[in-house]
């Protein structure tokens, strides 16, 4: 029993109104473990050659300690960004995220965040008010050295249902792009990639920019609520059908991410490593049990000294209801590393 003097004090995330530019806020450090990694292959079945087979890694990488995955770590990272957006109604886009070292398992990983722009939204007849936040994101390791960058924009409620902030930032100049010069000088540069050499008729595919690969195997979206906790993703619409808007769990932007990107793998398996995103858009939510598809055009393919650079626009859809209704839910480029 409470002792009379007790005060009840509700622990809940901000509305648009408490946020401010400036405000910085950080999460527990994580250590990525084994564990992490089975449970993000479980959910994801991605087939990233380096992320799966240790002892490929340690030959390729130098490295004693096998390389994780790099959509785990933006996941976590992505995850630990999420005190200001715990009453997220979407997240918007991410911008310029680039890895600027790999990641390995048993490294810790520790993102702090800044509130960099707020703009509230045009106010509609019957809809309560909301504010877009943007937010930038930087990772380091146990040895603080940076290892991931990028800006992020949720949306929020207002608390009041006719709130006027006032604020109007422009987002249009949220974040950047990295320049060629950027991109090559993350490539790690002592990588032995003679040992990811294979001569399967699968990796021949044509990887000549212009081409579009269609990928026929969908995933059914599954453990949602699993890849949320797993990160520490606080964004209550993820775990509670209640607070999400569509009255079902609204589908974290990350999972839908990871499992384009694990379809990629299928089409591409020459690919090495993610090295940065450019834009990434939601365009429209996922539920859970949503049946996903996705189509990958090579924008441009940058021979460098080792390997090269693929520039890929990747399009995902999301399939419900019966009859099927299908909905273009992801548009996203990304740099990845092949052979």
């Amino acid at each position: 029993m409470l002792p009379p003097a007790a005060t009840r004090i509700s622990v809940t995330g901000p509305h648009f109104e408490d946020l401010e530019r400036g405000m910085v806020y950080d999460a527990p450090a994580v250590t990525l473990t084994e564990g992490h990694a089975a449970l993000y292959q479980a959910i994801t079945g991605d087939r990233l050659r380096l992320a799966l087979d240790h002892h490929l890694s340690r030959r390729v990488t130098g490295q004693n300690r096998p390389l994780a995955h790099p959509m785990l770590a933006i996941n976590l990272a992505i995850g630990q960004t999420t005190w200001a957006s715990q009453r997220v109604k979407a997240n918007l886009f991410y911008r310029g995220l680039v890895l600027l070292r790999p990641i390995f398992l048993g490294d810790t990983l520790h993102t702090h965040s800044r509130i960099v722009a707020l703009r509230q939204n045009a106010t509609k007849p019957g809809r309560p008010a909301t504010g877009i936040v943007a937010l930038e994101m930087t990772t380091h390791n146990q040895d603080d050295e940076t290892v991931l960058h990028f800006w992020r924009c949720p949306m929020i409620p207002c608390r009041a249902a006719d709130a006027v902030t006032g604020h109007a930032d422009d987002l249009e100049s949220v974040g950047r792009h990295p320049n060629d010069a950027e991109l090559r000088a993350v490539v790690p540069p002592n990588w032995r990639l003679s040992d990811l050499t294979t001569e399967r008729t699968s990796d021949r595919l044509p990887l000549t920019a212009g081409t579009r690969l269609a990928i026929a195997a969908r995933d059914t979206v599954t453990s949602a609520p699993e890849l949320v906790r797993l990160t520490l993703n606080l964004a209550m619409a993820h775990t509670d059908a209640q607070l999400s808007y569509l009255g079902e769990r609204l589908v974290y932007g990350g999972h839908t991410i990871s499992i384009a990107f694990a379809q990629v793998t299928r089409a591409i398996p020459t690919l090495i490593t993610v090295i940065a995103w450019g834009a990434c858009d939601h365009i429209a939510p996922v539920i859970e049990n949503d049946r996903l598809r996705t189509e990958v055009t090579i924008v441009a393919v940058e021979p460098l000294s080792r390997g090269r650079l693929l520039r890929l626009h990747i399009e995902t859809f999301a399939s419900r209801s019966e009859p099927e209704q299908e909905t273009k839910v992801l548009d996203w480029h990304l740099i990845a590393w092949s052979t």
